[in-house]
């Protein structure tokens, strides 16, 4: 059981084509949410159109996740177009407010859960980041620990296009 959670938690690949899974297929718009996030903010998604968005899935006890978080602040705070909302998977939000406080997140953390990760053709393995353009619609894919220059390269080339 250990060995399989390890295996789901350690995916790593290159960004892969959406809707490999079942549901919605690349060129769809991303499913719809609205969530209140962890200081109280009704999060939408919705309300982003018009940004690239990356939509990133996340655990407190998923060590690649901890790893990438430090870089989604840095394009929050560096990157003019671009918005980073993270969905936790943790189940309870006292763990994902200590290391939001840690990490000095500065962009919204909604809590999320099995429902949600089915909205978006499963997240069965963390992290699960996605790229939205700006008409909302999801473009790329990464399952498991992202290709970080690959991943800047997308969201810049997303910003560059129309």
């Amino acid at each position: 059981m250990v060995l399989l959670a390890a295996l789901l938690v350690v995916q790593t690949g290159p960004a892969v084509a959406v809707g490999t899974g079942k549901g919605w297929v690349a060129g769809h718009t991303a499913p719809g949410f609205s969530r209140m996030d962890l200081a109280g903010r009704r999060v939408t998604l919705a309300s982003y159109r018009g940004k690239v968005v990356l939509l990133n899935f996340w655990a407190t006890w998923c060590g690649p996740c901890l790893i990438e978080m430090p870089r989604f602040e840095e394009w929050q705070r560096t990157i003019p177009g671009l918005q980073v909302i993270g969905i936790s998977m943790d189940d309870e939000a006292a763990p994902v407010r200590a290391a939001y406080a840690k990490l000095k997140v500065n962009y919204p953390v909604v809590m999320g859960d099995a429902a949600m990760g089915r909205l978006y053709d499963g997240v069965y393995g963390l992290p699960v980041t996605l790229l939205i353009d700006r008409a909302g619609v999801v473009r790329f894919r990464h399952r498991g620990a992202a290709d970080l220059p690959v991943l800047r390269g997308e969201i810049e080339g997303l910003l560059a296009g129309p």
